[in-house]
């Protein structure tokens, strides 16, 4: 099976923001490149908001072109077979954890549609949640201006409402 028939066959089994996942699903259908970032039309990402729910946090990337706190994530790559591996890859190189996450269960938490800048227009966001291990320690990656964990309710704070929106939904699954 390709990377854009798992996005079709999680986007399908995706109950959740049914506008959204209609649009994801005709921009997959009428782009059978539209996982990968040369799709000028936009393209499918894959992110993962690392959470830590023994001690009520996240880790935040502070992502160093668009200066903003972010859940870890980006561009599927061809050896990604999955979405939720593709995130969960993210997860892991943006976040210096390089074991121990585990994806929470049941798929995606929600998606995100937004701009980019030119030559592409959209990223697709599929979001995910991944578990970090009691142990993890988070480093730093060339992506990143910065790392930190932020308590639950400061994040709001520090990041935009897309984040936020994200750190409420993977809280109502836990």
């Amino acid at each position: 099976m390709s990377l854009h028939d798992d996005a079709v066959l999680v986007l399908k089994g995706y109950e959740g923001q049914p506008e959204l996942r209609e649009l994801y699903l005709e921009h997959l259908a009428a782009h059978p490149d539209g996982v990968y970032k040369p799709c000028r039309a936009g393209h499918i990402t894959g992110s993962a908001l690392v959470v830590d729910p023994a001690r009520g946090r996240v880790l935040l990337t502070l992502h160093k072109k668009l200066g903003m706190w972010l859940q870890m994530g980006g561009h599927c790559e061809p050896g990604d077979a999955t979405l939720a591996e593709a995130a969960l890859r993210e997860a892991r190189e943006e976040s210096g954890i390089p074991t121990g996450l585990t994806l929470l269960p049941g798929g995606p938490v929600r998606l995100d549609r937004h701009p980019i800048p030119p030559p592409c227009n959209w990223h697709l966001d599929v979001q995910y949640a991944a578990l970090a291990p009691a142990d993890a320690v988070a480093e730093i990656s060339e992506e990143s201006l910065d790392l930190r964990w932020f308590p639950y309710d400061e994040v709001a704070a520090v990041a935009d409402a897309s984040v936020v929106r994200l750190v409420e939904a993977t809280r109502a699954r836990l």
